[in-house]
């Protein structure tokens, strides 16, 4: 590795995170905020989890759809996909809370008056499901032409040859397209998946207790925003760097057993 290559960048960061973690130990406030944030960790993290592994299945449908020879699955993944990818995701999540989700309960409230199933009401469908539905629908979006393009990526040459071997399009898609594609989707999957985590701090908007919300209740309460904003970029900060880093070790074994 050569000195343009060496990365300085990484160093500053570590030096910064290095202080700020000796804040951490060092300082009352600092501690005091840490310990307040920790719930707000594993909400994020959940948060994140749950929402991209449900718009991957969602996104790779998408895609399987928008590549379907069938003109009206195109065009209903091209309508879904323009849509969402046009709305901000602050917007969005205002509409599935507040919009959707009633929708949705009045919907299952006429089922039920029929079926003489018990009713249910708005505030019993939890502020962090809507949340989950609302990131899982936005980055459905994304994550589809992610899937699109690494599909498309793989050579006509060898979905033919196993398609004269006999394979079915399960069979073909199975051992023959996705693995390929998986080695071409994989960089931008983990990018929307540090992506993600970074906008679930969107959630606080309505109210779920993730770390920025517990961020902003604290620094509203000891009126510290200094300490208590800088602990909150720490904590940011060593979750996606460090998931950024393991991402690039992965690709890199990726790229090295292909």
């Amino acid at each position: 590795m050569g000195k343009a290559d060496f990365p300085y960048w990484l160093v500053a960061v570590i030096a910064i995170g290095l202080y700020l973690f000796w804040q951490v130990f060092t300082d009352d406030t600092y501690s005091k905020v840490l310990s307040t944030l920790r719930k707000g960790m594993w909400v994020t993290v959940y948060v994140t989890l749950i929402a991209y592994a449900m718009a991957c299945f969602l996104g790779l449908a998408l895609a399987l759809a928008a590549l379907s020879r069938s003109i009206i699955l195109r065009q209903i993944a091209r309508f879904y996909i323009e849509i969402m990818r046009g709305v901000p995701i602050i917007v969005l999540l205002l509409y599935v809370a507040f919009v959707l989700a009633p929708g949705l309960v009045m919907a299952w409230n006429w089922v039920a008056e029929m079926i003489e199933a018990d009713p249910i009401r708005t505030r019993d469908f939890s502020l962090l499901w809507r949340a989950i539905i609302a990131l899982t629908l936005a980055y459905a979006s994304f994550l589809a032409e992610v899937f699109r393009a690494g599909l498309q990526s793989v050579d006509i040459g060898q979905i033919e040859a196993a398609e004269a071997l006999g394979m079915n399009r399960w069979q073909r898609f199975r051992h023959i397209v996705f693995p390929q594609a998986l080695r071409t989707i994989l960089p931008p999957l983990g990018n929307d998946f540090v992506a993600m985590l970074k906008d679930s701090s969107l959630v606080s908007v309505l109210g779920v207790t993730d770390v920025t919300q517990l961020g902003k209740v604290t620094a509203a309460g000891n009126f510290r925003y200094f300490e208590t904003y800088n602990v909150v970029a720490l904590v940011y900060l060593t979750m996606t760097i460090s998931l950024s880093i393991v991402l690039r070790r992965f690709e890199k074994r990726m790229r090295q057993r292909s």
